[in-house]
């Protein structure tokens, strides 16, 4: 699935992205470290993967959206 960062914390490596829709979702540490990201800006492209549904959906891992 494809989103859109929207925030991110380089100190917790922690964040957001905004889903195609504009339904927000946060990612944590884990995710991120797992797409093996060193940096993210606001308005890049990301690649996510998502697990759960409704209020336990949740990112599991973010990376660069590549053509």
């Amino acid at each position: 699935m494809q989103a859109t960062a929207y925030t991110y914390d380089a100190q917790t490596r922690s964040g957001s992205v905004l889903l195609d829709d504009g339904t927000p979702l946060p990612f944590d540490t884990a995710a991120f470290d797992a797409g093996g990201l060193l940096l993210l800006r606001p308005g890049q492209r990301v690649r996510i993967e998502v697990s759960g549904e409704g209020a336990t959906r949740r990112i599991v891992l973010v990376t660069l959206q590549t053509l």
